[in-house]
């Protein structure tokens, strides 16, 4: 967890947040803004999903069991979900009430306290760009040569995805927050502030879906990426094995399970056929280093007529 699953990140989101949520709250007392009050909701249910995500870090690390045999890698997977629903119920879901409430009843921000929300959402400003550019800089050396889209899609570790897209949805909910607020003060008119929570809404609606979906596909077990499928089928085959078919499956994001038919000839002995499997396990394990699980079946390839 700490050398992959961008603990750096999370714990600089989770200081960043906490922070932010004070402050966010103090300016919504002072203003009573519907936009300062979806902004505070929104950090302190990203602070909660930093706690979920070193919570599913923290249990996946649990050796096996006779119960659970592959181990409790999936933890992490489970626990970036259930952060996906909290993103969605407690902050999607609550700005946009917070906004239809606002639609109905809008109002001016109250009290001689104008310049506090912009004071506080520039400074959250600052303190979510330092969190997103630690998000960026631990996602890079997982990330290659693919674009941000591709790794949020392919990444089998879902801490730094998780956290990319909490920080690019914070940073763009607060400018939808200063968009609300300058806009109110300008005119007086409260319709502003509910519309840039609405909009906050919106947007952390549709960051949820976004990762319910991806961890969703993590859950139900995905393969090895082409490239690691690649490399083990070229360790089995390199002595002139041939592979009936291959099957992989993440455990875990550094865990993964490979399952083959090889060929072997007919009047291969049963020490031959053994060790040909030893040395094929060694060559994939040498290739893949998270292939930590692996099951090689030997079969006698039949010609079909």
């Amino acid at each position: 967890m700490a050398e992959h699953g961008g603990t750096k990140a999370i714990l600089a989101a989770l200081g960043a947040n906490l922070a932010i949520a004070v402050l966010k709250f103090v300016a919504f007392v002072l203003t009573m803004s519907s936009s300062m009050l979806a902004e505070a909701i929104h950090s302190v249910a990203d602070s909660g999903n930093q706690l979920l995500l070193l919570l599913g870090g923290k249990r996946a690390k649990r050796a096996a069991s006779p119960e659970h045999p592959f181990g409790y890698g999936r933890e992490r997977y489970i626990y970036a979900f259930i952060v996906s629903i909290v993103l969605f119920s407690v902050g999607g879901l609550f700005a946009l009430y917070e906004s239809a409430e606002k639609f109905q009843h809008p109002h001016a921000i109250e009290g001689g306290f104008w310049w506090v929300p912009l004071a506080v959402l520039l400074g959250a400003v600052v303190a979510e760009s330092f969190s997103f550019r630690t998000a960026i800089h631990e996602s890079n050396p997982l990330r290659g040569g693919q674009s941000w889209i591709k790794f949020i899609r392919n990444a089998k570790q879902p801490e730094l995805p998780v956290i990319l897209l909490e920080d690019f949805g914070a940073l763009l909910g607060l400018v939808f927050a200063l968009f609300g607020v300058s806009l109110t003060l300008l005119t007086g008119n409260g319709l502003w502030d509910a519309a840039g929570t609405g909009m906050i809404g919106l947007l952390l609606v549709g960051i949820a879906v976004v990762l319910a979906v991806e961890t969703k596909s993590l859950l139900l077990g995905e393969s090895a990426t082409k490239e690691d499928n690649a490399r083990i089928t070229a360790a089995i085959e390199s002595d002139g094995t041939r592979i009936i078919h291959l099957k992989t499956m993440h455990l875990g994001p550094e865990e993964l399970l490979v399952a083959a038919k090889i060929s072997v000839g007919a009047a291969d002995t049963g020490q031959a056929i053994a060790k040909a499997i030893d040395d094929a396990e060694l060559r994939i394990r040498t290739a893949v280093p998270i292939a930590r699980v692996i099951y090689l079946e030997p079969d006698v390839e039949r010609v079909q007529v």
